[in-house]
């Protein structure tokens, strides 16, 4: 494709994409980031890349970004506006051979406006499948008891434990006692489960790892920290991923809601699904918000809801073949 023919290509896409030399001048910007900071696309040429990336510590990753081999990432970082719109997004830095550095940038959805707890539209929901899973418990007791295969029995085991966890659940959006029970979750050993459940499945995603060892655990309910990832596995298979990779790393002064974190915990979830459709991408965090014409809307606004209960974050990036969701939860004290 040639320079100008892939030009009108991004100029026609949704998600902001922008052009900078080698001293951090902006060569060109698409209409979508453009609209996003409020300045017109021919008026930012020659501007710095500093009306994008306004914190010295974030020209400096860029400046970094040029001399790298692979992409660097901005995530969650405050969207400058000239309009004074709040706002954060995550910014991809790609170096090219050329000595330039193109930047992907995507607006990130904003809190929800609502202070009623998720949780609250649930308990109705939490009511109805109670009795199916009591029938689910019973009929895998009944089918241990009677196979004589030791990976049949586990298997029925497993489906034993799963039950009795959403049941748990479930008592706890009931009793209105949604607050998570905390306690020290080794995250890989969390991951470790949740490749166990999806593996079980008729048809399991072919599953990598890239685990940080050195880790700690976190605090918190190793039962929702589950729900929360097997939501988003779940999520990714069903739109069409058939792998999935578990990544798991450290990062330092992450922003989680109106606090820093000094020390966070990321997991990442990364599938090769198509992505998420650009006309969901600013409410996919909202409940019955859903790709899919059988699909409840409720998985990805559960999984943030339990994030933030943690003290936490849930963020993404996607495009077709690559995309990342990414669990922050914070290790140590977070300050404002």
């Amino acid at each position: 494709m040639s320079d100008q023919a892939w030009r009108r290509w991004a100029e026609q896409l949704a998600t902001g994409l922008a052009l900078a030399d080698s001293q951090l001048r902006l060569l060109w910007i698409n209409p979508a980031l453009a609209e996003q900071l409020g300045i017109g696309p021919r008026s930012a040429v020659g501007q710095s890349l500093a009306v994008l990336l306004h914190r010295p510590e974030w020209m400096a990753l860029a400046q970094r970004a040029l001399h790298e081999p692979s992409p660097l990432q901005l995530r969650g970082i405050e969207a400058p506006s000239a309009r004074g719109e709040a706002g954060r997004m995550d910014v991809s830095m790609q170096p090219l051979p050329s000595g330039e550095l193109l930047l992907e940038v995507h607006a990130l959805a904003p809190p929800a406006s609502s202070d009623t707890p998720l949780s609250a539209t649930l308990r109705g929901f939490a009511h109805e499948v109670k009795n199916p899973l009591a029938g689910l418990r019973g009929a895998a007791q009944l089918l241990q008891r009677r196979v004589e295969d030791d990976d049949l029995r586990s298997l029925a085991g497993l489906v034993i434990g799963e039950a009795d966890r959403l049941a748990a659940l479930a008592n706890r959006l009931l009793r209105h006692d949604g607050a998570a029970q905390l306690g020290p979750v080794n995250i890989h050993e969390r991951l470790e489960r949740l490749g166990d459940l999806l593996l079980a499945e008729p048809a399991p995603p072919t599953l990598r790892h890239d685990y940080d060892p050195s880790l700690p655990d976190v605090y918190g309910d190793a039962d929702r920290v589950l729900q929360l990832l097997l939501n988003l596995a779940r999520n990714a298979i069903e739109a069409g991923a058939r792998t999935l990779t578990f990544r798991t790393r450290a990062e330092h002064a992450v922003r989680l809601g109106e606090r820093v974190a000094r020390m966070a915990l990321r997991v990442d979830v990364i599938d090769d699904g198509p992505g998420v459709p650009a006309a969901l991408r600013d409410t996919l965090f909202e409940p019955l918000v859903s790709g899919r014409a059988d699909g409840s809307g409720l998985g990805l606004a559960l999984a943030r809801e339990i994030a933030r209960e943690h003290g936490g974050e849930l963020r993404y990036v996607s495009r077709p073949g690559d995309t990342v969701f990414s669990l922050y939860l914070p290790m140590g004290h977070a300050h404002d």
